[in-house]
């Protein structure tokens, strides 16, 4: 009977390796944001939610739709970054600039915050801002090296 069992080796003499190397990148092009996705998912689907987690839905209205509106939105880029990640690298700055609003948001939309809202927002906002930065970080990478 043949020996039909596969065997582990080096591929590196096989004559298509170079062609699968070439498709193996294909699939994965723009997967450089894969880590960031779901921590980019979680804190946009926790900014939506913060106003009945934090029960200020009767003392700050304005900010209750604020945060729902831009924890979608946060949420809806990181379902980007995981369907499309080559065509959502240049929306990846703008994580940057949502995070910055939504460290100043309490002041502006708000009206008279509490230590509980603006601290809320704050940390959203900065951890928008940072998973942002590493998108924007990864963007450029991926652009460098292409």
């Amino acid at each position: 009977m043949a020996d039909v069992s596969h065997h582990r080796g080096d591929l590196a003499g096989h004559p298509d390796a170079s062609e699968m190397q070439a498709r193996y990148d294909r699939v994965l092009g723009g997967r450089d944001v894969v880590l960031v996705d779901g921590p980019v998912f979680l804190v946009g689907l926790y900014c939506a939610v913060s106003p009945w987690i934090l029960h200020f839905t009767a003392a700050q209205p304005a900010l209750v739709t604020h945060n729902l509106i831009l924890g979608i939105a946060i949420a809806l880029l990181a379902v980007g970054f995981t369907v499309t990640p080559e065509r959502m690298y240049g929306l990846s700055g703008a994580m940057c600039a949502i995070g910055v609003w939504m460290i100043i948001s309490p002041w502006i939309v708000g009206s008279a915050p509490d230590a509980g809202v603006i601290w809320n927002n704050i940390v959203v906002g900065a951890l928008t801002f940072l998973l942002g930065a590493m998108c924007v970080a990864a963007a450029s990478k991926s652009r460098r090296a292409t």
